[in-house]
């Protein structure tokens, strides 16, 4: 097994296991939404507990394949895919039987859900610097050769996780989409795949290289997309390769990791110091110092979308705009008013899965939708009209041109001596 690491937030756990107790959440506890069982009044609970939920909706799938309901049979796979996700990610350490257990699990749970699916859905290997990085292919039905976007999954997701295996939102709109365990992620983690600080992007080509040579990808219409952490490497890699024709991304990681690694959840830094194979903390931090993407996004010229929440704990907004700014191509940002980090079923976008959303915006950009300046700002509101359909916002993302203020003080507030001193 990896050795163990101490943090300097590590003492905080009495305070993450109270949290997980009352809130059901580990991290983004902005949302209300639970997303451990009720049962779980720790962190070391967890893994446990969810697969004691996942070997419970596995019997039920199992009797609904003896039934003969296949479609049935899927979704409760799938469910129990997400508990195996979710169990297995709590662990970071190396050789751990219980965690080499729940992933097999996890991936078992997928072998059906790609049996049972309505569209072709493959599990891949994609030749990467001496080894092999395990993605999932989801082909229209019939295989016809097609527009194929490479999705970069967040670091608590994994290749199986998040879009809806069953309903996929890409597919639906026509698109193939091959979904990524990049280094430090699901797979790449049991296979000691460490992530660095270029060679996420180096995958991300490895596996354009892959898809070019399938005869269900038409290679001239690549497109990316990513989430959370995945936004990061999605942008590093529509930056470094050139046979991107767009990229689109959310949940934002776009700017310095200090809020995720040092403000946000402990497990945050927890997981990604294991994800990277670094266990001394200082040298972590002169890592994570250099995860940013001023040094690329001038180098991203392919249509790209950006999005995040107006109140994002692990990207503040001011953090986010000066990349934007960076990006030399055609280009949007979509502020989503009153959220936080995962736009996911939120009012803003009329309670539905987000992921579609980005899938058209995809499928625009590579119909040449948007010219060579193209250059929009929205705010997608809460609650009123439009979505992220709007218009160019006029002004800034700041309350005074939001609402029309005139900037600076007035009379009353300047007084008769105006400001004296600094």
């Amino acid at each position: 097994m990896s050795k163990l690491t101490e943090r300097r937030r590590d003492n905080q756990q009495w305070m993450l296991d109270w949290i997980i107790k009352t809130t059901g959440r580990v991290q983004n506890f902005a949302y209300d939404n639970r997303v451990v069982p009720p049962e779980v009044k720790s962190y070391a609970q967890i893994h446990r507990i969810a697969d004691k939920h996942g070997r419970h909706v596995i019997s039920i799938a199992e009797a609904a394949e003896k039934a003969g309901h296949k479609t049935t049979a899927a979704e409760l796979y799938w469910a129990a895919s997400e508990h195996y996700r979710e169990a297995q990610h709590t662990i970071f350490e190396d050789d751990n039987p219980e965690k080499i257990y729940l992933h097999a699990m996890l991936l078992k749970c997928f072998d059906k859900v790609m049996q049972y699916a309505d569209h072709p859905i493959e599990r891949v290997e994609i030749p990467f610097e001496g080894n092999y990085i395990q993605g999932v292919l989801h082909m229209l039905p019939g295989r016809p050769k097609a527009p194929t976007v490479v999705f970069c999954p967040g670091m608590d997701m994994t290749k199986e996780a998040f879009i809806d295996a069953l309903h996929h939102p890409f597919v639906a709109r026509g698109m193939n989409c091959l979904h990524l365990d990049g280094p430090g992620q699901g797979t790449s983690n049991i296979r000691k795949i460490r992530v660095t600080l270029d060679n996420y992007e180096r995958a991300g080509s490895a596996a354009i290289d892959y898809l070019s040579e399938r005869p269900e990808v038409d290679a001239d219409q690549i497109a990316v997309s990513g989430f959370s952490m995945g936004s990061y490497w999605g942008m590093r890699l529509a930056a470094l390769d050139k046979r991107v024709k767009a990229v689109a991304t959310a949940a934002a990681c776009y700017g310095p990791k200090t809020a995720i690694f040092e403000q946000a959840s402990p497990r945050f830094k927890q997981v990604f110091m294991y994800m990277a194979g670094i266990h001394d903390e200082e040298e972590f931090d002169a890592f994570a110092d250099q995860m940013v993407l001023d040094d690329v996004a001038g180098e991203v010229t392919c249509p790209a979308l950006q999005v995040t929440g107006e109140y994002d704990p692990l990207a503040p907004l001011e953090t986010v705009l000066p990349i934007y700014e960076k990006v030399a191509g055609p280009k949007e940002l979509w502020v989503i008013e009153n959220d936080f980090h995962n736009p996911r079923n939120r009012p803003n976008f009329g309670g539905i899965d987000f992921f579609g959303f980005l899938a058209d915006w995809l499928m625009d950009a590579l119909a040449g939708k948007y010219g060579p300046d193209h250059k929009k700002e929205i705010l997608v509101s809460e609650h009123g009209d439009g979505g992220p359909y709007v218009e160019q916002m006029t002004g800034g993302f700041n309350l005074p041109e939001r609402v029309g203020a005139a900037p600076g003080l007035n009379p009353d507030q300047l007084g008769p001596a105006g400001i004296i001193g600094g």
